[in-house]
């Protein structure tokens, strides 16, 4: 094990096998890559997907952003978040279990789901606690709210020129309530911040580039390169680089309490909607259903993607 730092491009299965959260470890760069893997339905945050990235993750701070590999310890020195699903990267809320919950009056409930999102992008956004380890996002696809969000905890957002990203919970009178405020208030500005997040538009990466969002424009298919030459291009400087990105935290840092402060004002707001919002909430989980279909052939082979939009 003592020579895997020298084998370029080697990535070692890292987790569990049968996690909706995949894992793989990269030596020669300490690179970790963390893949979205949703078992069934809609591609989103559900509760599963939820707590099997929680538990990875947890285990990662718990042992100091360092990976144990036959008994020899790893740092990890960039954690990039991608997804395994062709033309999606996440598409956010779990919004047939948002329907249902509001439907139900059931506070508790949705107070809890609002809470373990929290719990996993809190993280994310302080690095997970380790002074040197940089966060990358690959987007291949349509990053929608939370997904969107946890693009946004980055310090280095990749997305090829055919990704969509955006926030579009206003469509069904509600606003993106677990980091996406903050997030890309500190980004943008919060009067451009809150423009894009009224407009609901999802727009493609090359717009996103245009706003100073994406940070890497990639060719459809290269996304993977584009992370490894990002890497590779950087790796001089990465000490400085990474000092640079924790300063962030000092200029507009992000507290938990302002994270949980927003969640309060989210989950209020879901118990107002009333029974058209919570129609276009189903519609949009039926438009999901529809495109999530339309990327698999009967056999389970993957076609081309069609034009329907993930949102109305």
């Amino acid at each position: 094990m003592s020579n895997l730092r020298d084998a370029m491009g080697l990535c070692i299965p890292y987790g569990k096998a049968d996690s909706q959260y995949q894992t793989e470890f990269e030596p020669a760069t300490g690179t970790l890559w963390g893949y979205f893997n949703p078992k069934d339905g809609t591609p989103c945050y559900s509760l599963g997907l939820l707590n099997d990235i929680l538990e990875h993750d947890k285990e990662l701070v718990a042992n100091g952003c360092q990976l144990d590999i036959e008994g020899v310890a790893y740092p990890v020195n960039y954690y990039v978040t991608a997804s395994r699903i062709p033309g999606v990267f996440n598409v956010g809320g779990d919004l047939a279990l948002f329907a249902m919950l509001i439907k139900a009056r059931d506070r508790s409930a949705l107070a809890h789901y609002a809470k373990l999102c929290v719990d996993n992008i809190y993280p994310r956004t302080q690095s997970f606690f380790s002074p040197t380890l940089t966060k990358i996002v690959l987007v291949q696809g349509d990053a929608l709210g939370g997904g969107f969000e946890c693009a946004l905890a980055s310090d280095v957002i990749v997305a090829e020129e055919s990704a969509q990203m955006g926030l579009p919970e206003i469509l069904f009178n509600l606003f993106p309530g677990m980091g996406a405020c903050s997030l890309l208030a500190r980004r943008i500005g919060i009067r451009a911040a809150e423009e894009l997040i009224l407009s609901g538009k999802v727009l493609p990466a090359t717009e996103m580039h245009k706003l100073g969002i994406v940070d890497v424009l990639a060719t459809d298919g290269q996304g993977e390169t584009a992370v490894r030459n990002w890497i590779a291009k950087n790796a001089k400087r990465r000490n400085g680089m990474q000092a640079v990105f924790r300063a962030r935290q000092f200029i507009h840092p992000i507290t938990r309490a302002e994270l949980d402060g927003i969640v309060e004002l989210w989950v209020d707001a879901a118990l107002r909607l009333g029974e058209r919002d919570i129609r276009m909430m189903n519609r949009l989980v039926r438009a999901q259903v529809r495109r999530m279909e339309s990327w698999q052939a009967p056999m389970g082979e993957v076609v081309s993607p069609v034009s329907e939009p993930l949102v109305a």
